[in-house]
This record gives C-alpha cells, sequence and structure tokens, in this order.
C-alpha cells in the first residue's frame, strides 16, 4: 500500500511509464565544471627531473643497502670494534635504507609529502660524502656527491615543483 503524498491525491513511490517519459523530456540540468584534465607529468608521465631525483634516491638505497651488508659482514667476522654497536649500525642502516626506498617511491609517484625528506636526504648524504673524502674514500665519496647533486637537481626542476606542489584551497 503506497502511502498519500500530502496534497497531491498521488500514491508516494516508483513513477508509472507516462511519468517516467514525461520526467525524461524534462529539460536537463547543466553539467557541473569538468575539473581541467591534469597537466602532463602529474598523472601519466611524470617529468625528467622528478624520475631523475627518484632514481638519485634509489640508488642512494641501494648503495646504503650495499654498506650495511659490508657492516653486517664485518661485524660478523669480528672486525667491528664492539659486537654490539656492529648490530646496531646494521639494523640502523638497513632500516635507513628502507626509509629512503620509500621516499623514492613518493618522489617517483609525485606525492607532495616526498620533495622535504627528499631534500633533507641530501643534505645528509652531502654531509657524509664530503666526510668520506675527508677519510680517504673517493669510492664512496665522489658518487655520493653526485647523486645529491642529481637529486636536488631533479627535484629543484620548475616542472618537478609544479608536480609535487599541493593543490591550493582555492581550486578545489
Amino acid at each position: 500500500m503506497a502511502a498519500q503524498a500530502k496534497g497531491t491525491g498521488r500514491a508516494k513511490g516508483p513513477r508509472g511509464p507516462a511519468q517516467a517519459r514525461a520526467a525524461s523530456k524534462a529539460p536537463a540540468k547543466p553539467e557541473p565544471p569538468v575539473a581541467p584534465a591534469p597537466a602532463a607529468g602529474s598523472e601519466g608521465q611524470r617529468p625528467a627531473g622528478l624520475r631523475l631525483a627518484a632514481a638519485a634516491q634509489a640508488t642512494e638505497a641501494v648503495g646504503l643497502c650495499v654498506a650495511a651488508v659490508f657492516a653486517a659482514i664485518f661485524t660478523a667476522d669480528g672486525r667491528s670494534h664492539q659486537l654490539a654497536g656492529g648490530i646496531v649500525l646494521t639494523v640502523i642502516a638497513f632500516g635507513t635504507a628502507a626509509g629512503l626506498a620509500a621516499i623514492a617511491a613518493g618522489v617517483a609517484k609525485a606525492r607532495p609529502w616526498s620533495r622535504v625528506p627528499a631534500l633533507m636526504t641530501q643534505l645528509f648524504v652531502v654531509i657524509a660524502g664530503v666526510t668520506l673524502l675527508d677519510g680517504n674514500r673517493p669510492e664512496w665519496g665522489v658518487p655520493a656527491l653526485v647523486l645529491a647533486a642529481a637529486c636536488v637537481a631533479g627535484l629543484l626542476t620548475p616542472a618537478s615543483l609544479r608536480a609535487l606542489n599541493r593543490p591550493s584551497a582555492q581550486s578545489q
């Protein structure tokens, strides 16, 4: 039993065929404005600078993993100054490498949160690279500095900055 609509004398509920045809002939409501298509490099293809920065960050993560493996080998061989210190250093290095890989993935996907951690990471990579050069380890220091420079350059290109910017509150 359908309930009566107040004052209309009609039953509430699904429309019959005549009412559906009348509704389909009614003027259509204007469509809401469509959001602009994403800029080139935001969803489809990422800017080259962003890809460069992500590759450099990922390479740093791999390099830190290699260093962590060396630390684990030296600790296992008893060549670490202290056993506990070698173990902690190895665990921290693997954890940091995982964090660098996560940041690289964020940069590769143009996630706005990834810009500051990626830039801060490069500050520490530069410090480590200079320390390695000072410690007569150019085979580790020079690649670290080159990767840091490549990552910073890639992150600071105009296209990368646009891709990593959060949308403004006014455009939403």
